[in-house]
């Protein structure tokens, strides 16, 4: 994962890296097929979109960006669906939409995700991403295009940073890093 800084960025939540593009209506069961469901990490890992990319799981490096469609991540809701993208090294997600279960998960565990209309279109396999989860800019260095998407709110981004839901308990307790 490459990081970037610029003026008024939080270089922490800027990604740079090669995008795998899926189309619309991803459901978590392609993301990781229901027979690996209860297998160890490792072994998910392996499998991870396999009949929807055979190519992901054995070309993916860390830093890696996914940009899809609409609605990516519905269906059954699996939580291990984002957690073997973010074990496999994906730095961040960047999608029309996501699932409402999806979206929560992902952040719950710390997996950046940028909403960004016209996202399915936005990136060929291969070409170089910038995403901005706080500003919501995300650029494809490879066509030299910039689009705006919707920025992070001031609390998933503080769970972000933190790591996920569970760090952000810890460090900060029932509070959840909120003022007042």
């Amino acid at each position: 994962m490459t990081t970037t800084t610029a003026a008024g960025t939080d270089s922490g939540l800027v990604f740079t890296g090669r995008a795998w593009v899926l189309g619309d209506n991803v459901p978590t069961d392609e993301i990781v097929p229901t027979h690996w469901v209860f297998s160890p990490m490792d072994e998910i890992k392996k499998h991870a979109l396999e009949n929807l990319k055979p190519e992901f799981a054995p070309g993916v490096q860390p830093g890696d960006i996914i940009v899809a469609g609409h609605h990516f991540g519905q269906s059954s809701g699996r939580a291990v669906a984002p957690k073997v993208l973010q074990a496999v090294g994906v730095a961040c997600i960047v999608a029309d939409g996501f699932a409402r279960t999806f979206l929560r998960n992902a952040f719950e565990i710390g997996l950046p995700i940028l909403e960004l209309h016209g996202a399915g279109t936005f990136a060929a396999d291969g070409d170089q991403v910038t995403a901005d989860v706080v500003s919501g800019q995300v650029r494809n260095v490879t066509q030299d295009r910039t689009a705006q998407g919707e920025p992070t709110s001031d609390f998933l981004l503080t769970m972000l940073r933190a790591g996920g839901l569970i760090p952000l308990v810890r460090s900060t307790g029932s509070r959840l890093g909120i003022d007042g």
